[in-house]
């Protein structure tokens, strides 16, 4: 059975989209920790395991999130953008590319702000904007 995440690089589930190549889908995290907080999938590899991908696949997901972070650093405000992989919710490798204004906003406990549809919207439109910049 396919993943959420596969379901959602797919287009069978809604997703504020940030960028995507053959192989590899962005999306905002619907949970985000800040905002601008972005998921970063291969499309067609559902292990839940980052290591457990092959060094094409490994190094590919790794080159796509790069381009990512830049666009996501471009469009929203912040020192840095910190990465986590997690893996421990979606059984579906993925890596957490978060905005930062310090070492706290990449703690998973905390509590979590809330945006609208449209601010998540506008998000994505902007990362979107400066990742197709970098094609």
């Amino acid at each position: 059975m396919a993943t959420i995440f596969t379901r959602i690089a797919q287009g069978e589930i809604p997703s504020y989209k940030v960028a995507e190549s053959e192989d590899y889908y962005a999306f905002l995290d619907i949970n985000p920790l800040a905002q601008g907080h972005t998921l970063v999938i291969p499309k067609k590899v559902e292990d839940d395991y980052i290591f457990h991908l092959d060094e094409p696949a490994y190094e590919g997901l790794w080159a796509f999130a790069r381009k990512v972070a830049l666009a996501l650093k471009a469009a929203v405000p912040c020192k840095r953008v910190g990465v986590a992989v997690l893996g421990m919710e979606v059984p579906h490798t993925h890596i957490h590319l978060v905005p930062l204004q310090s070492e706290g906003d990449l703690d998973f406990r905390k509590k979590r702000p809330v945006f609208t549809p449209e601010q998540m919207a506008q998000t994505a439109a902007a990362i979107l904007s400066e990742y197709e910049k970098l094609q």
